[in-house]
């Protein structure tokens, strides 16, 4: 019988919410329909179904958080006999089903054996305990690993004696094999514990946190403590886009069009100076850099839980209404939760622009594997000397820069600023 588990649904998601089951027990099935709504880190998905049948057993209830790759429920194809196994979906991961299917497999042969078949019973249980991993290697001298997390370390050639593994029991699973020539990577229970947090007698709310939120959380510590952040700040004269967009917004309100905001010619002044300044749209590889050829613009958006980045693809051969419409659509699937994976993987680099919110000046952290990220800050009227030398009133915006030194000089951020700042202030060379 086909077996349906958990999909990954994103490139940082571990586990997903499966938030209502569209098809019950005892359903026929069609390949195409909807099974289920899947909540990941990034957005709530549809999970399609890639097998005809129908539906024998579901394994989780809605609501239920399912590790990636753990049985959520089992089809019955026509012509087999039912089967029923009421067993619970795996904390497991993915990478580990062929360690976990031996497991099973050396359960039932002992099952003949009833004095082994008590010991191998409690197995299990252990390994699904919560509390801080055990050391890899087990009593025997055999060192606990998932075959993909073998099958890397034979790769990069790493020894995974005395690795500490963070998966179930105190496996090692494929993000603890450590780089080759680096120390093996700490133990999760050596890490500072947070702080512990008192009551302060008032009112007080405990939060859960969501997957989007945990997944913040992570990347963006992930980002502080291991990407040397520099920044660079210029302030634009933005009057020139102003009265521009102001003449587009004009045009399109006669043609029944959609407005564009400042935040479009934003984007494609960016699109425009990363095709310039190629050293910035790109990556830290590890022992490399990669340089991207197309320009795949991470859009900020604020949502409810948190913070999602939809990509504007090959945003350097797109118009200014291509990129308006296009963020518009992203942004509207962001906030109703509707996000693909292919609507926010590939981004090369990010935008963030909280003008919006009245904020003149911020910097931004950097969006790995992504080198570098955009901050833009409210256009502001404020007193300026012009060419002339007189006191005017003028229009400034405030743009941060944040880099990755090991991928972008500062010479090289510098003459990306540079264009961006000769874009911005002169829009029109963008429209042609």
């Amino acid at each position: 019988m086909p077996v349906i588990t958990m999909p990954k649904l994103s490139d940082t998601m571990t586990e997903g919410i499966l938030v209502r089951w569209l098809k019950k027990k005892g359903e026929t099935v069609e390949i195409g329909d909807i099974l289920a709504e899947v909540e990941t880190d990034k957005a709530t998905m549809e999970m399609e179904a890639f097998d005809e049948g129908v539906l024998e057993e579901l394994y989780v209830k809605d609501g239920d958080k399912v590790a990636i790759g753990a049985k959520i429920a089992l089809l019955k194809v026509e012509g087999e006999s039912s089967e029923s196994t009421d067993e619970p979906a795996s904390s497991e991961s993915a990478d580990e089903p062929a360690e976990g299917s031996e497991t099973k497999n050396s359960e039932k042969q002992d099952a003949k054996a009833p004095k082994a078949a008590s010991a191998k019973k409690e197995a299990p249980a252990a390994d699904k305990t919560e509390s801080a991993p055990a050391a890899a290697p087990t009593g025997s001298g055999r060192t606990k690993a998932s075959p993909l997390a073998k099958k890397i370390a034979a790769e990069r050639g790493v020894d995974l004696t005395g690795v500490t593994g963070t998966g179930p029991g105190g496996r090692i699973v494929a993000k603890d094999v450590p780089e080759k020539g680096s120390a093996p990577k700490a133990a999760a229970s050596a890490a500072p514990a947070p702080a512990k947090l008192e009551s302060t007698g008032g009112d007080e709310q405990r939060l859960e946190l969501t997957g989007m939120r945990r997944v913040i959380a992570e990347r963006l510590l992930l980002s502080k403590t291991t990407i040397p952040h520099f920044y660079l700040t210029i302030e634009v004269d933005a009057a020139p886009l102003m009265r521009l967009r102001k003449e587009v917004n004009a045009a399109n309100e006669s043609a029944d069009l959609p407005k564009v905001t400042v935040n479009d010619f934003v984007l494609l002044a960016t699109a425009h100076a990363c095709a310039q300044n190629p050293k910035v749209n790109a990556a830290w590889g590890g022992d490399h850099v990669m340089q991207y050829g197309s320009v795949n613009i991470s859009v900020a958006v604020a949502v409810d839980d948190g913070l999602v980045t939809p990509v504007v693809r090959d945003a350097q051969k797109l118009s200014l209404r291509q990129i308006s419409a296009a963020v518009k659509e992203l942004a509207g699937k962001a906030r109703t939760k509707k996000l693909k994976p292919e609507d926010y993987s590939g981004g090369t680099i990010t935008v963030s622009n909280l003008g919006a919110y009245g904020i003149e000046t911020f910097s931004a952290i950097i969006n790995p594997p992504q080198a570098s990220i955009l901050a833009v800050g409210a256009i502001v009227k404020k007193p300026v000397v012009n060419a002339k030398g007189e006191i005017v009133v003028g229009e400034r915006m405030s743009v941060t820069l944040s880099c990755d030194h090991r991928v972008i000089d500062g010479a090289v951020g510098a003459e990306f600023m540079g264009s961006l700042r000769k874009l911005i202030e002169n829009p029109a060379l963008m429209l042609f």
